[in-house]
């Protein structure tokens, strides 16, 4: 049986995910000075201005208005003509602190407060969080989403580098692997769209991206020629990031995961400290995954977690192997909580959460990174 599926990355120019590395860059200047701070911070970019919301609660000061613009100016927005200007662009700064009734509930668990002994804070909110591996890759990631990352970092590389030099930040990368009887075997059509300066030939673009992003990332043996290429398949892209489309943090949560291969809880990821569920158990969901895969107890796995808010422990585990299991789905999940302590506080302190890493989760995918802490490969 023949099949297509698809999965899309963007580059950090996008105005989605810029949006998504300013409130990472906020996350980690607090954890540089302060480790349990409480962030939950959302950015929202638009023609010539950021907006910074949210609760954050710390001991730290952070001088924010700088953290901000130079994150913009890491990406490399510096013309408010074709896109964000850092140095001129206007920032409006609105948090609070966390709310009390979170607090609460975050602070300490429910079962602490029934008698049982759970050295553990609660649950920040209810929700359900997925991890997944597969064997299709060396990361253990699926194919799809793993060049679409691969071709969005290299095309943000030759702009850095200069090797394609009228390049600007943003930009789109879509690739369609074939697979028969669920193993990839081609690809079938590549799409890449990036923001362009205004004086460049289009055929010399096409070449460019053709000979030094694609032929630079995606095996050989994986192209032929049926293979599709559509390269700034409307024309022109000169307009771009925050000046062309709005951006707004979490709403690249698919780019974040599995590129639409296998589940997602719903939460979004950047900004957000690590006693928010949505962020931390996702992370550890995947690590779980991934070592499940690693350990050879399946080909591939997908595993959920449920919380509720100030509770704990997770109120469901749910594994799933697709039958490729080589031990029963039952005996997966009982080594899991026999292993892990799978409570807020359990996960952080496993995965050592609490130190200024986030800035390299927020592009190119949360999953997939050997130099993260839930993707180390442990025995199982």
């Amino acid at each position: 049986m023949r099949r297509l599926f698809t999965s899309e990355s963007v580059t950090e120019g996008h105005p989605d995910k810029l949006c998504d590395y300013i409130s990472d860059s906020v996350l980690d200047s607090y954890l540089e000075k302060d480790k349990n701070a409480r962030v939950a911070c959302e950015t929202v970019a638009g023609k010539g201005e950021i907006f910074i919301t949210g609760e954050i609660t710390s001991i730290a000061e952070v001088n924010i208005e700088k953290v901000v613009r130079n994150a913009i100016k890491e990406i490399g927005y510096d013309n408010s003509e074709l896109d964000m200007d850092y140095r001129s662009c206007k920032i409006t700064i609105n948090l609070s602190k966390q709310s009390p009734d979170i607090a609460l509930g975050v602070d300490k668990s429910l079962e602490t407060k029934q008698g049982e002994k759970i050295e553990s804070e609660g649950a920040g909110d209810q929700g359900l969080m997925f991890g997944f591996a597969c064997d299709e890759t060396e990361e253990l990631m699926p194919l799809p989403i793993s060049l679409a990352h691969k071709l969005s970092k290299r095309l943000t590389k030759v702009r850095k580098q200069n090797i394609i030099d009228y390049l600007r930040p943003d930009g789109k990368v879509q690739v369609t692997v074939e697979y028969e009887d669920n193993k990839p075997v081609r690809i079938d059509t590549i799409v890449v769209s990036t923001q362009h300066k205004a004086d460049i030939d289009l055929n010399i673009l096409k070449k460019d991206i053709k000979e030094k992003v694609i032929n630079e990332v995606v095996p050989e043996k994986l192209l032929d020629e049926k293979t599709k290429y559509f390269i700034n398949p409307t024309g022109r892209f000169v307009i771009g990031g925050p000046l062309g489309d709005s951006g707004l943090t979490g709403r690249k949560i698919i780019v974040d995961t599995y590129g639409g291969y296998a589940r997602h809880g719903g939460g979004a990821f950047s900004g957000k400290d690590p006693t928010k569920v949505d962020r931390s158990a996702a992370y550890m969901t995947r690590f779980l995954a991934k070592n499940i895969v690693a350990n050879g107890y399946a080909k591939k796995c997908e595993i959920q977690f449920a919380y509720s808010i100030g509770v704990a422990k997770p109120v469901s585990i749910y594994v799933d192997t697709f039958g490729t299991n080589t031990i029963d789905e039952e005996e997966i999940v009982k080594k899991i909580e026999s292993k892990f302590d799978l409570t807020p506080r359990g996960i952080i302190n496993y995965l050592e959460l609490q130190k200024p890493i986030y800035r390299k989760t927020t592009n190119y995918g949360h999953f997939g990174k050997e130099e993260l802490p839930w993707e180390k490969i442990v025995e199982f």
